[in-house]
């Protein structure tokens, strides 16, 4: 006969996922009560749908066009993530550049603070006139243009930010300045990274729903909100804004899922419960 071994449990991973479950209560309590009140509020003093629809009117019209509105999610989550990625790797790459020769920085960071603060909005055009406005890479460029400064500024701070000790520590065992980034700047960056990757996550739907509302294919999450207001079926449009919401969300997810995965070994990932 065969015997079939089970790996215990580590010890204390119970307590830390009932620690992190007791994390969410209050905010899913918050969450469940404000859908009530908007519910009941809505409902009782009857307010009209265009100015706020009701969350059941919401939910029913994801549920009749359940299909179609996550295809449209789907395509615009993609914009949203080529965006993410190019604007999150050209971020990092310059705070490489930047940590690496510092009077380069303090040449080019107050250019990139006057193009962080072009109003997005006036950049979606631009893009729509460069790439063409079907050009799915039209959408990816606002995301990348927005996802670029948190992450770039983030990691900036992060790579300088290594404890002096450990630099001199690195030098006298003779290591270069690519030994010093590898081995001590670049790992003690990954928590501050990793926080403009998050950030960037959001914006980057943000950027591909700006970026469709001044046009695209009939098939992107923006282009149907946008007409849904248009032909007044505010709740399909409300339905739309929510999955773009959630997309949102379960991106940040991801990329926090894979900070905690990568950077468990640093002490800021260890929580304030002494795990």
């Amino acid at each position: 006969m065969t015997s079939t071994v089970v790996e215990p449990i580590p010890e204390g991973f119970g307590r830390e996922l009932g620690g992190r479950l007791r994390d969410w209560v209050p905010a899913i309590l918050v969450f469940l009560v404000a859908i009530a009140l908007w519910q009941g509020l809505t409902t009782l003093f009857d307010v009209e749908t265009f100015l706020l629809p009701k969350p059941s009117d919401i939910a029913q019209a994801f549920w009749d066009d359940k299909g179609t509105l996550w295809d449209y999610g789907v395509y615009t989550f993609k914009e949203a993530a080529g965006g993410f990625a190019l604007g999150s790797a050209f971020g990092i790459l310059m705070a490489l550049v930047l940590a690496r020769f510092r009077a380069l920085g303090s040449a080019l960071l107050p250019f990139a603070i006057a193009a962080n603060a072009i109003p997005i909005i006036a950049f979606a055009p631009i893009t729509n006139n460069w790439f063409g406005l079907l050009n799915p890479f039209s959408k990816m460029a606002i995301a990348a243009v927005l996802c670029f400064f948190p992450v770039m500024v983030n990691t900036l701070r992060g790579l300088t930010s290594v404890d002096v000790r450990s630099i001199e520590l690195m030098r006298s065992y003779g290591a270069g300045e690519i030994a010093t980034f590898r081995s001590v700047r670049i790992p003690s960056s990954l928590p501050f990274m990793f926080t403009g990757l998050k950030v960037a996550a959001v914006l980057s739907m943000i950027g591909a729903i700006v970026g469709e509302y001044f046009g695209g294919p009939t098939n992107a999450l923006g282009v149907s909100i946008l007409n849904d207001t248009q032909l007044f079926n505010f709740p399909r449009a409300w339905a739309g804004i929510v999955l773009a919401s959630a997309f949102g969300i379960v991106f940040y997810g991801a990329v926090a899922l894979v900070e905690r995965l990568t950077t468990s070994w640093h002490p800021s990932s260890r929580g304030i419960r002494g795990e």
